[in-house]
């Protein structure tokens, strides 16, 4: 009778304890994280930006319910990582989680608020079908709205939370200035850069002839491509600029290859001459590199003229970055006629980064050369390894204000061109733009998330002895920790028992 007394009000006990977790648990959150990306904790930048929010965010997630285990772990994430948004905004991030698969009403509701279903596919009764789901979101601060259509799943969500709510909340942007007046392409002939430049901040032109006064309001000065020679006031603005703190983005050709003609000659603006007096020096050289873009070329069989596409060394194709916000994320940029750059700076006080580099089989000529497009390559046209191709000068540049600038030895990488000429620009070549700017100009550290990583270690990747054993150790750990306690517990028992059949044991 007092066993079972005592049975009932441990069983009591534990109901209890597990109600009032769970009534904490539903008031307090709190989540450890222990990944290495730390891809549950939210940065120092979106904490600043939910501090300063004067009014509520409200979010409405319309993700589908019964989707498959990777699609619906999507859900769980979001709705947790919309929990910490609220706890670190004072509840003024409040949200909503809507099905619009449950009706049709809801569906429309869905995709008039810009949310377009996605396919995925669905396994059933060993059978593989097609399934329409919804995995996106609408954000609204006030009169204003942010749609994140899409939420890819397994990739990190916090920089389009922040980056949505700091669009609606913000006040006055940042201003990017983009040279022009020098032969610059136009803000309309970079329309892709500049559209997604223009999402943060205000992106206007200037003329680096004006005066330097009309230059401090820009916290980024970009120059792409100048085809004139820069006159001397221009430097004269460049250097106060710089010594008032502010920060550049350099894109700059100092060859030029034509097509037409088949020849490279050499281009000079002064800028170059100028970038060597801060320790930046872009060689008049071609880039040639094994790993490299395609031109399509024409080609004369017999009677038959068709097209072909061939590998052109002149067009390296860079995918070693360094481990910087700027370029962190880029896999591959094509950089059309690239020059190689080298540091000759002595000054202590400034910081050289190169960010970008070529293949570990790369060369160099120097114009004027012709393009054979059908010569030979050989192993020994590409004796240097590594040549920088994007760089970047921290610190006291130009005075005692600490300053930076990012300098790219190529300029028709981010360039759409106009009317007929207009083309579209692989995404990363646009994010080697924009992800440097947003760097010079990021205050909130935002960029940090643009690029931050979300680590996949699958077991395909191991070897098979330790997927064997990492199979096996899941598998039978927790067996073998329940029998260490039952032998531990039996142990005791055994002892006590011993102990109570002491004739000494009262």
């Amino acid at each position: 009778m007092k066993n079972r007394k005592s049975i009932f009000t441990f069983l009591l006990l534990i109901i209890g304890v597990v109600i009032i977790v769970n009534i904490l648990s539903d008031r307090f959150f709190i989540r450890l994280d222990f990944t290495a990306d730390q891809r549950y904790t939210l940065s120092r930048a979106t904490k600043d930006i939910l501090s300063s929010l004067e009014y509520p965010v409200t979010v409405t997630a319309y993700i589908s319910e019964e989707l498959p285990p990777q699609f619906a772990q999507l859900r769980r994430d979001f709705r947790e990582e919309l929990v910490e948004y609220s706890n670190n905004s004072g509840g003024k991030v409040v949200y909503e989680f809507i099905n619009p698969n449950e009706d049709e009403k809801t569906e429309q509701q869905a995709m008039q608020a810009g949310i377009q279903p996605v396919l995925i596919n669905v396994r059933e009764k060993d059978q593989v079908k097609q399934q329409k789901a919804y995995m996106g979101a609408v954000l609204q601060y006030e009169d204003k709205k942010e749609v994140i259509a899409f939420i890819q799943p397994g990739a990190a969500m916090e920089y389009s939370l922040s980056t949505s709510i700091k669009k609606m909340s913000v006040t006055n942007k940042l201003k990017i200035g983009v040279a022009q007046g020098n032969g610059e392409p136009s803000l309309n002939g970079m329309v892709q850069a500049i559209q997604a430049l223009s999402v943060l901040y205000d992106v206007e032109p200037v003329d680096l002839n004006e005066t330097s006064a009309a230059m401090g309001k820009f916290k980024v000065v970009m120059i792409v491509g100048p085809k004139d020679t820069l006159s001397q006031q221009a430097f004269q603005n460049l250097d106060q600029y710089l010594a008032s703190g502010g920060n550049l983005y350099i894109a700059l050709n100092r060859v030029d290859g034509n097509f037409q003609t088949s020849m490279g000659s050499e281009v000079g603006t002064g800028l170059e001459r100028w970038l060597e007096t801060k320790g930046i020096r872009i060689n008049p050289d071609f880039i040639i590199d094994q790993r490299c873009g395609s031109v399509m070329v024409q080609q004369q069989q017999g009677m038959m003229s068709f097209q072909t596409q061939m590998n052109f060394p002149y067009l390296p194709m860079v995918t070693l970055f360094a481990n910087h916000p700027a370029v962190k994320g880029l896999t591959s940029v094509v950089l059309p006629f690239a020059s190689s750059i080298e540091y000759t700076g002595t000054n202590p006080e400034i910081t050289f980064t190169a960010l970008a580099t070529t293949s570990e089989k790369a060369g160099t000529e120097r114009p004027p050369l012709y393009f054979n497009i059908n010569r030979n390559w050989q192993q020994t046209d590409f004796p240097l390894s590594k040549v920088t191709v994007a760089c970047l000068l921290d610190g006291k540049i130009s005075g005692d204000k600490e300053s930076k600038i990012i300098v790219v030895s190529d300029a028709d990488f981010p360039v759409n061109g106009e009317g007929n000429e207009r083309r579209e620009i692989p995404q990363d070549n646009l994010n080697l733009l924009v992800n440097g700017v947003e760097w010079l100009a990021d205050e909130s550290g935002l960029i940090d998330l643009r690029t931050k990583e979300i680590s996949s270690r699958p077991l395909d990747q191991l070897e098979a002895g330790t997927r064997t054993l990492l199979k096996y150790l899941n598998f039978l750990l927790p067996v073998i920790l329940i029998l260490i306690f039952g032998i531990i517990r039996w142990q005791y028992r055994n002892n006590l028992k011993i102990k109570r059949m002491n004739e000494n044991y009262f």
